[in-house]
Order: structure tokens, then sequence, then C-alpha cells
């Protein structure tokens, strides 16, 4: 029940492979839903699971294999976001940035093909943010966690009263 049938190193490449593979394969599919996790993208993950289940660890039958294929997978998931933290130019890859749709009330209509978002999805996702017409939207933007932001032409900036700061230095 503890004793691995398949070696510890196996376990780690074949854990790291497919998580790294898969992260891949997620990040370069564009997301058909608009800020939230829809039905295609529950199934991807559902199917993805099954499919990474036997090619991380064929089969494996102990519960070492398990929680070294478990570690594996926070490790990576670790280490990405550490890298990304650190490197501006990786957090890009892991998260992309926000893409302009709308500048000055018009849609960029290759931005909306590139994210297979329809007029009709932009115009809904305006609406439900309060916006009633497309002239009045400065800017509109989908994030990387796919929601889409808006900046009106009546936005105003809200000023933020100054802080002094005292630093440690400034007491001695």
């Amino acid at each position: 029940m503890f004793i691995p049938s398949i070696s510890i190193f196996e376990l780690i490449i074949r854990g790291s492979l497919v998580y790294l593979a898969l992260l891949s394969v997620l990040r370069l599919l564009p997301s058909r839903q608009l800020g939230t996790l829809g039905i295609t993208d529950l199934l991807v993950v559902v199917l993805f699971a099954e499919a990474a289940q036997n090619a991380m660890a064929s089969n494996y039958t102990s519960i070492t294999e398990g929680a070294i294929l478990v570690g594996t997978v926070i490790f990576w998931s670790y280490l990405l976001n550490w890298l990304g933290y650190k490197l501006p130019q990786f957090q890009r890859f892991l998260n992309p940035p926000p893409l302009l749709l709308v500048k000055n009330g018009r849609m960029i209509e290759r931005h909306l093909q590139r994210k297979l978002i329809t007029d009709d999805e932009l115009m809904s996702k305006l609406r439900q943010q309060g916006v009633e017409f497309l002239a009045d939207v400065k800017f509109a933007y989908i994030e990387a966690d796919g929601r889409i932001s808006i900046i009106t032409s009546d936005s105003k900036t809200a000023s933020v009263p100054e802080r002094k700061v005292t630093l440690k230095s400034d007491l001695h």
C-alpha cells in the first residue's frame, strides 16, 4: 500500500510533463465564456484529468505514488507562480496582458475575433456593467481572467489623499 510500484523519478517526470503540457494547452485555448467557467471549460478540465491520470502514473496503486504526484503538481504550480512574480516576462505567459476590445466607442474587430467574442456577447457584458451605448465606452479590455473592464467617457479618477510614510531609518 505504501511501496511504489513505479520509480519515484519516473513519477516526478511523468507528473511534470503532463502538468506542463496541460498548462500550455489550457493557456493557449481561447475561453468561450467571458469571466466565468463555462460548461465547455469544465468538460475540458474533466477530460484532461481523466486522460492525465494514466499518463502521469500508469495506473498507480500505492498511496506514496499518489502523494508524489500531488506533490509534483503543487511544486510546479508554486514554481510557476513564483517565476511569474519574479520575472515579468514569464508572468505575461501565465496571465496575458489585458487586450483592448473597444477604443473611443469603436469595437476592435480583430481583437474580438482573436478571443472569439461576438458583438452581442460584448454588448451583453457592457449592459451588465451599466453601459447602455457603445459610444459611452472610452476603453474596454478583456482581462487575463476573462472579465471585461470598462472605462467610460465620463469616468473620473478619484483623488487619493497623500499619506506620509515613515521609514525605520527616519526613526533614528
